[in-house]
C-alpha cells in the first residue's frame, strides 16, 4: 500500500527544507557580496544586502599588493599532484584489499579507520620534526607527500567498496585471454570503475584544496605558500581585510564548483555504485 502523505505535512517539508537551503547558501551570498562592495562601506552601519556603489577593487587589490596569483598556482599544482597520486596508490592498494585474504588485512582496514578518527593537527608536532630532518619544510614537493598519504587511508576504503561492487569473473576472463593481473586491472577493471575513480579523486582534490593545518606550518616563502595560508594571512592582531578575504574565498571556491559540476554524474554514479554491495 502506498503511503501518501497529505498536504500539511508536504507543505511544512517543504517549508522546512526551503528554510534550511536559505541558511545554507546565504553565507556563500554575504561572500560574494562583501567581495563587490567598496572596502570602505563593508564594515559601516547600517549594513546593505547589496553593494553600493558596485566595485571591484578588492579583487584588483588582491592580485596587485598580494602574490594570489601564485598562490592559486601552487594550490592547483599541489592538490592535483596529491589527488592523483594518491588516487592511484589507494587503487592499488584498494585492489589488494578487495581481491586477496592476508593475515594482516583486518588490522590493516582497522589502521585505516582509525587514522580517519584522529584530528589531523595532533600530528603536527612529529610532522613538522620529520619534515625537518628531511628537508623538506617549504617546499611544494614536500606538503605534496604529506597530502598523498592524507588521502590514502579514506580513499583506499572508499575504492574497496567498488572494487567488491565488480564481479572477479571479468578479469578472470581477461586473464584467461592472455592479460596478467595488472593488464586486466587497469584494462578491464579500471574502465567499469571510473565513477568511483573519479568521485575519489575529487574528494582527495578538495581536501588537498582546503588544506590549511599542514600548509601554515610548513610553508613559510610567498613563492610555496597556498590559498588556505593565503587567506589566514588576512586576519591580523589588531584587523581582517574582510573585502580581499571575502573576493579570495570567492576565487578559491570558483575551481571547486566548476570540478564538481563537470564530474556530478560520475559522482553521483559514483558514490550510489559504491553504498551497495551488489
Amino acid at each position: 500500500m502506498i503511503n501518501r502523505q497529505s498536504l500539511p505535512v508536504k507543505v511544512i517539508r517543504v517549508a522546512l527544507l526551503t528554510l534550511w537551503m536559505l541558511i545554507t547558501l546565504f553565507p556563500l551570498y554575504w561572500i560574494l557580496v562583501t567581495s563587490f562592495k567598496d572596502p570602505g562601506s563593508i564594515a559601516a552601519f547600517p549594513l546593505r544586502y547589496l553593494p553600493q556603489p558596485w566595485s571591484i577593487e578588492n579583487y584588483t587589490s588582491l592580485f596587485s599588493k598580494s602574490s594570489f596569483g601564485v598562490y592559486m598556482g601552487n594550490s592547483l599544482l599541489v592538490s592535483l599532484c596529491a589527488a592523483a597520486a594518491g588516487t592511484l596508490i589507494s587503487l592499488l592498494s584498494a585492489y589488494v584489499l578487495a581481491r586477496f585474504e592476508f593475515r594482516a588485512k583486518g588490522a590493516l582496514l582497522l589502521a585505516f579507520l582509525v587514522t580517519q578518527m584522529i584530528p589531523a593537527f595532533i600530528a603536527l608536532g612529529p610532522l613538522y620534526v620529520m619534515m625537518v630532518n628531511l628537508n623538506l619544510v617549504d617546499r611544494k614537493g614536500g606538503l605534496a607527500l604529506l597530502y598523498i598519504a592524507m588521502c590514502i587511508p579514506f580513499c583506499t576504503i572508499m575504492l574497496r567498496g567498488f572494487f567488491e561492487n565488480v564481479p572477479d569473473a571479468l578479469e578472470e576472463a581477461a586473464m584467461v585471454d592472455g592479460c596478467s593481473r595488472l593488464s586486466a586491472l587497469f584494462r578491464i577493471i579500471v574502465p567499469v570503475m571510473t565513477p568511483g575513480i573519479m568521485a575519489a579523486f575529487i574528494f582527495n582534490f578538495v581536501n588537498c584544496w582546503n588544506e590549511l593545518f599542514l600548509s601554515v606550518t610548513l610553508m613559510n616563502s610567498d613563492s610555496n605558500k597556498t590559498i588556505p595560508t593565503a587567506l589566514n594571512g588576512f586576519i591580523s592582531s589588531f584587523n581582517i581585510e574582510w573585502g580581499p578575504m571575502a573576493a579570495a574565498s570567492v576565487l578559491t571556491i570558483i575551481p571547486t564548483m566548476v570540478m564538481f559540476a563537470l564530474a556530478s554524474r560520475w559522482i553521483v554514479e559514483g558514490l550510489t555504485s559504491g553504498a551497495v554491495k551488489g
